[in-house]
C-alpha cells in the first residue's frame, strides 16, 4: 500500500515545486498594470503629435528631426511600448527590471531631446523648441519608469 501512494506523493511534490518556481519568476501588477497600460497608450498617442518642428514622433523615429530626438523616439518606443507590452503579458520579474532600467535611460534621452530642441540654433540643427508630443512622450516615459521601478521592487 505504501508503494502505491508514494509515487502520487512524489508527483504532487514535484507539481508543487513547479508551481512555486513559476510563481517566484512572476510579479503581480494589480492596478499598477492598468496604469502602465494607460501610459503605454499615451506614449503611442504622443507618437502622432509634433515632436520636432512639423515632424510627428513616428517621423522622428524614422530619421527626420535630428539624432538625439530619434534616439529618444527609439528608446521610448522600444522600452516604453514594446518591452512594457511584453512584460504586461508575461508578468516576468526580470522584464520589469529591464523596463525600469530602460525607462530611466529613455527618460534621460528624452530630457536631452528636449534640451537639444531648445538650444539647436547654435548648432544649426532642426529645432526651435520641443513639440507638444515630445514633452508628452517624455512625461509618459518618466511615469512609466517610476511605475516599473515600483513593480520591480514590489516582489519580495
Amino acid at each position: 500500500m505504501c508503494t502505491v501512494t508514494e509515487p502520487k506523493i512524489d508527483e504532487l511534490a514535484a507539481e508543487i515545486d513547479e508551481v512555486g518556481d513559476r510563481a517566484a519568476k512572476t510579479i503581480e501588477l494589480g492596478r499598477r498594470g492598468f496604469s502602465i497600460a494607460v501610459l503605454v497608450f499615451v506614449l503611442l498617442i504622443a507618437q502622432l503629435l509634433p515632436w520636432v518642428g512639423e515632424h510627428a514622433g513616428w517621423e522622428v523615429l524614422l530619421g527626420r528631426g535630428g539624432g538625439i530626438p530619434q534616439l529618444f523616439a527609439a528608446t521610448s518606443t522600444g522600452i516604453g511600448v514594446f518591452a512594457s507590452a511584453v512584460t504586461l503579458v508575461t508578468r516576468r520579474w526580470w522584464l520589469a527590471w529591464v523596463c525600469a532600467a530602460g525607462g530611466w535611460f529613455a527618460s534621460v534621452d528624452g530630457m536631452l531631446a528636449i534640451w537639444s530642441q531648445q538650444s539647436s540654433h547654435a548648432t544649426g540643427a532642426a529645432g526651435g523648441g520641443p513639440g507638444f508630443g515630445l514633452i508628452v512622450a517624455w512625461i509618459a516615459t518618466v511615469a512609466l519608469a517610476i511605475y516599473w521601478m515600483r513593480a520591480a521592487f514590489s516582489r519580495s
